[in-house]
């Protein structure tokens, strides 16, 4: 008697085990697959170089970004930032040739910063600032050589030469401004915005978004970021960099004095005999015979804080306005408002006098006992550092708490509010970067539009699919089972 039955094959057969062995490797194989189908094996950069050919000096920076997201806010990042030897290119007005050569060093930098391929399709650009501004209103002719010299060097470099240009007062305040919100991802978030205050040698600049109508149209500019529209105060101060703003004190001091000036924006015991011509050679200052620009007089300094910041507010003209609320100068300016970020020679100074992140009350102190410090001491405790930037610290210091409170408006209240900052995530504040992401639209005016879920999460979820998918087929050959085509039918 034969009798035929099904045969099942137990689920701990190692023909179940060998057939859920290989199900599992090819689901793992598909989604590996996946995922690295979808990310490059090697990541591909795009570059971009910007000189900033400021007053004091020139700064050459380096910004690379992943090719495959061009236009994604934040993904821009520095890569290397070169200081140029030298004072700024608008000392070079008597030997505007030396203005390219300077830049040799840093721009051989860049070529080896930068992978060779990529040298033809790297933008390069020079903004200059208000050094050059004040050139271009003394001597066009001489600026103009100045500018033509870094033209020539930057096009027999290897990059893509994109131009030079004096950018104004308006676009460095705003593009600073962008700088600051694009690194904090402002802008990505739609999140309120960062002021920016921007100090330089030779101009300074304020720009905030401001609740309050703006009544000077010329300090208004409008922007349309990732989807979001913003109306944004600038103004820019030329003559009002921190090295301008020691000539015209000078200048005031200098009108009382025959040739000796005691000062007290510098250290007691300091001392130094100086020609008239290191007051007397720039467009923010009167004009004087060449006679008195030949002699000398000897500078001296008594230290008291309270003095020079007397001596700093007779800069400034608080007497005129015809706005509602003005600055200085009659400069109209809305109330402060918001978070701000104080870069450039704001961070410099106060970083020195180890002044960032104090209150308003500690900062004032902590300048009145740096500026009554004997010279001596400074220069015992400084060894390292030009005797010329030392010796100015005290002034810098004053003047920028002058500037701060009396100019801008700043309280002890929202003091708080300011932010000394060098860098944000590793890229350093300032107008460089804002000034190349508008010239290569590199932040888009509309948001782009985004997947229904992140990548990450798409990636587990399939995962979790796949996983769910092969537990029910284990669970339906377990339980259900199937006649087995591998093994004969048996015979009773």
């Amino acid at each position: 008697m034969y009798q035929e039955m099904n045969a099942k094959t137990p689920w701990h057969s190692g023909k179940v085990i060998c057939v859920a062995f290989f199900f599992i490797a090819a689901i793992v194989t598909i989604v590996s697959i996946a995922i690295v189908q979808n990310k490059p094996l090697q990541q591909k950069y795009k570059y971009g170089i910007v000189l900033d050919a400021g007053s004091s000096h020139t700064a050459v920076y380096i910004y690379q970004w992943p090719a495959e997201k061009e236009n994604n806010t934040g993904m821009v990042s520095q890569l290397v930032k070169c200081k140029v030897k030298g004072r700024g290119i608008s000392s070079y007005s008597h030997d505007p040739a030396g203005a390219g050569r300077s830049l040799g060093v840093c721009l051989e930098k860049a070529k080896d910063s930068i992978p060779a391929v990529k040298h033809q399709e790297t933008p390069v650009y020079l903004g200059a600032t208000a050094g050059m501004r004040l050139l271009e209103e003394q001597n066009k002719p001489s600026a103009l050589e100045v500018l033509e010299s870094v033209e020539k060097t930057l096009q027999a470099s290897p990059f893509d030469f994109q131009g030079a240009r004096i950018i104004t007062g308006q676009e460095e305040g705003a593009f600073g401004w962008i700088t600051v919100n694009y690194l904090s991802k402002n802008f990505q978030r739609a999140a309120r915005t960062m002021g920016a205050l921007d100090l330089g040698g030779a101009s300074t600049q304020i720009t905030f978004v401001s609740k309050e109508s703006i009544e000077s149209p010329g300090n208004s500019m409008a922007f349309r970021l990732y989807g979001n529209d913003y109306q944004v105060y600038t103004h820019s101060f030329l003559c009002y960099g921190k090295d301008q703003v020691l000539k015209l004190a000078l200048e005031k001091k200098l009108q009382s004095a025959n040739a000796s000036l005691e000062d007290p924006c510098f250290h007691p015991g300091y001392t130094e005999t100086k020609p008239f011509t290191r007051v007397f050679d720039s467009p923010c200052v009167q004009d004087v015979s060449e006679e008195v620009k030949s002699k000398t007089f000897t500078h001296t300094g008594s230290g008291s804080f309270q003095e020079c910041q007397n001596s700093i507010k007779d800069v400034f003209n608080f007497s005129r306005c015809t706005r509602s609320q003005c600055s200085f100068n009659g400069v109209y300016q809305p109330h402060v408002e918001g978070m701000f970020g104080a870069f450039s020679a704001y961070y410099f100074v106060m970083n020195f006098l180890n002044l960032t992140g104090k209150s308003f009350e500690e900062t004032k102190k902590g300048v009145e006992q740096y500026c009554a410090t004997p010279w001596d001491t400074i220069r015992q405790e400084h060894p390292k550092i030009d005797v010329k930037y030392l010796a100015e610290y005290c002034f810098s210091g004053t003047y920028i708490l002058t500037l701060l409170e009396d100019g801008y408006n700043f309280t002890s209240a929202t003091w708080k509010d300011i932010h000394f900052i060098d860098t944000i995530e590793g890229s350093s504040a300032g107008w460089s970067l804002g000034y190349m992401l508008n010239l290569t639209n590199m932040i888009p005016a509309e948001a782009p539009d985004t997947p229904l879920m992140p990548h990450g999460g798409f990636v587990t979820l399939m995962l979790f699919l796949s996983l769910f998918l092969l537990v029910l087929l284990l669970l339906g050959y377990t339980f259900l089972g199937r006649p087995s085509c591998l093994s004969p039918k048996e015979i009773v």
